[in-house]
């Protein structure tokens, strides 16, 4: 698969299973994936489990690893103040998703409305309901099964990739759990 072959892509935030799910898949499809986690035996993992296409860095070491000038095409981020720091660096045409509960609507459409004009989409998936390793006990959605994060990072992709006509939307990948 080479979806996003020439493209270079950054997963920053926390390392979760959703972000690592998204650098799984960014890979597999020929991108260029620098993905943070905070501690040294999680970096040596993941980069293990993601190959050499990937590099795998702590959260402050994002901008050595772009080389100098280094462009970003897809920026995957948990929050606002997360993406903010590498939006410099974002192509004109590129794409911003957030990947936690906590975006607000207005957080994104204000963010998507300050980039709008370098033709950069903002967007976010909402996660809810997400299966666990240690997540015994959870109350389930209206579709009665937790979700897992391999399809939060589906919703999230098909933000950056696919959904060209689409900026200032929160996402939820909650299982119904937001519906009205």
């Amino acid at each position: 698969m080479t979806k996003y072959t020439g493209r270079t892509a950054v997963v920053v935030g926390e390392a979760t299973a959703v972000g690592l799910a998204v650098a799984k898949r960014l890979v597999e499809g020929g991108a260029r994936v620098v993905l943070t986690a905070r501690t040294a035996q999680e970096r040596h993992r993941l980069g293990a489990e993601l190959g050499s296409t990937a590099r795998v860095v702590a959260p402050s070491g994002v901008g050595g690893c772009l080389t100098s000038g280094g462009a970003v095409d897809l920026l995957f981020a948990d929050v606002v103040a997360t993406a903010r720091p590498l939006l410099p660096r974002l192509t004109d045409g590129g794409a911003v998703v957030l990947m936690t509960p906590a975006p607000s609507s207005a957080a994104v459409h204000a963010l998507a409305a300050e980039l709008v004009s370098r033709g950069i989409r903002v967007n976010a998936v909402a996660p809810g309901c997400i299966a666990a390793p240690d997540g015994d006990g959870v109350h389930l959605p209206p579709l009665g099964r937790l979700g897992a994060a391999e399809e939060v990072a589906r919703a999230a992709l098909f933000l950056a990739t696919d959904a060209t006509f689409t900026t200032g939307v929160r996402f939820p990948v909650d299982g119904g759990l937001s519906r009205p």
